[in-house]
């Protein structure tokens, strides 16, 4: 997806033969005197399902809302490195954080809808950065985006409804479509699938597999079981460290560091 941002203009700064989407460098982040993150170097690869993994505490949400500015809607927290994005310092004096969080959503633990209708929660964004003409086009687009997240036929009758009517894994659908709507490139997903009944989470496992082709995304989650079914790539933490990344195979099969094979095998 392309971005309208001088920051993200796609023509001018990619490289075609560079696969990395997101890059962090010597990343350090602290809440008051708690250091969260502690010198992170990673990359994050395009059009993949990045999944970021470890117990309780290491830094997983930490770290993804570092990548769209999240992070710094805490109180007295610090961060130092570069987190890129195109290979654009997302953190730089220069940078529009609104443009930011257009350009990588994020899709939280609980489904946030908006007191306001289904049709409405959709459209919501695109009328804030002005996306459509006249109405004929934002209707189209709602439509599109309820197909992709995989709601339209469950909602078409009843888009005047107020979105807290749905069910809580229609509701969670509800905010993929309304994060896709305003074009992102990136997806991040904070355990999305934590608050979902089984067939709920299938759904969004499905979709997060199909919109890949499309979108870079990024899940946080706490279930290794989850971690195999979407990986294409693994982030691996302890104690605010990476201690492990790579592709998913590699790191499942044959993990190179002992924290990381324990983690594996549940001994903590």
């Amino acid at each position: 997806m392309e971005s309208n941002s001088k920051l993200f203009d796609m023509h001018s700064k990619r490289k075609a033969m560079n696969n990395t989407h997101i890059q962090v460098k010597n990343l350090n982040a602290y809440y008051g005197r708690q250091h969260a993150l502690k010198d992170v170097n990673i990359e994050i690869p395009k059009n993949q399902i990045t999944v970021i993994m470890g117990p309780s505490g290491c830094g997983k949400t930490t770290l993804l809302k570092t990548f769209n500015r999240f992070f710094e809607l805490n109180e007295d927290v610090k961060l130092t490195g570069e987190v890129l994005v195109d290979g654009e310092n997302i953190y730089a004096p220069d940078v529009d954080v609104t443009e930011v969080r257009k350009v990588v959503g994020l899709l939280a633990q609980r489904p946030t809808p908006l007191p306001m209708s289904i049709y409405d929660n959709v459209a919501y964004g695109m009328r804030i950065h002005q996306m459509k003409s006249d109405r004929v086009e934002y209707k189209k687009s709602v439509r599109h985006y309820l197909e992709i997240a995989g709601l339209w036929d469950e909602v078409h009758k009843r888009m005047h409804d107020p979105a807290t009517s749905l069910s809580i894994g229609q509701q969670q659908r509800l905010c993929l479509a309304r994060g896709l709507a305003v074009e992102p490139e990136i997806i991040l997903g904070d355990e999305p699938t934590s608050a979902l009944d089984p067939i709920s989470s299938q759904n969004i496992e499905s979709r997060l597999i199909e919109l890949k082709k499309d979108y870079t995304i990024v899940i946080v989650t706490h279930t290794l079981r989850q971690a195999k079914r979407l990986a294409d790539h693994i982030i691996y933490m302890y104690m605010g460290e990476v201690m492990e990344a790579g592709p998913a195979h590699d790191v499942f099969t044959d993990p190179q560091h002992e924290r990381t094979r324990q983690y594996l095998e549940g001994l903590f």
